[in-house]
């Protein structure tokens, strides 16, 4: 049986702030879905109200046997899927995959594991490996196009990339999602994400 963990939604249990903070959020959510992002009792998960340290430390040793039993389920040959779960506790679609491709790093996964997890495994396992889920002739040209490796680090699959320092102490981001393509037409990443920047925008402007 395959296994879909989605360890993600519930990482701000662990680390409330920094999920709250996160580098995507300024530019790419939207103020509708930051609002229902909130602690409330009225939206789907949104269990942190008053959330304290002793919460927080209960909630790290959780994710500390979780991803122990994911490792272990994966290392007996269960096949291990990636999933986000986006729309909820403040993860964003195109950025909430890559947070729990980091997720299954962090629990012991090697990269090209994590990325067949992404990829061929849920197709086969949704029966549509023969047009999809992998790179041959004949399959639909479904691909994602950077200019790094993310076999050396999965942050450059985030749609602005990683976040590096040059050697004249300057901040920039490396790698980036440049292209996509979708049965074989290509678009221009930057372009899109460009698009959804001044949509966020006009929303921050009417407020």
């Amino acid at each position: 049986m395959p296994s879909g963990p989605t360890m993600l939604p519930g990482d701000i249990g662990v680390t409330p702030c920094p999920v709250r903070a996160a580098a995507w959020h300024e530019d790419y959510t939207a103020q509708q879905l930051a609002a229902y992002f909130a602690p409330s009792a009225a939206s789907h998960g949104s269990f942190f109200s008053d959330w304290g340290t002793e919460q927080e430390a209960a909630w790290r040793e959780t994710y500390r046997i979780w991803m122990r039993f994911v490792r272990d389920y994966h290392d007996r040959g269960g096949a291990v899927l990636a999933g986000s779960d986006s729309g909820f506790l403040y993860k964003v679609y195109g950025f909430g995959l890559i947070e729990e491709l980091e997720l299954l790093r962090e629990a012991g996964l090697q990269p090209l594991e994590i990325i067949h997890a992404a990829t061929l495994l849920p197709a086969r396992h949704l029966g549509v490996d023969g047009f999809t889920g992998s790179i041959a002739p004949g399959k639909r040209a479904d691909l994602l196009i950077v200019d790094e490796d993310p076999l050396a680090n999965l942050k450059v699959l985030y749609g602005h990339g990683a976040l590096r320092v040059g050697g004249d102490g300057v901040p920039y981001r490396a790698g980036g999602v440049r292209y996509t393509v979708r049965d074989g037409i290509v678009h221009d990443a930057e372009r899109l994400r460009a698009d959804v920047r001044a949509m966020v925008r006009k929303g921050h402007d009417r407020s």
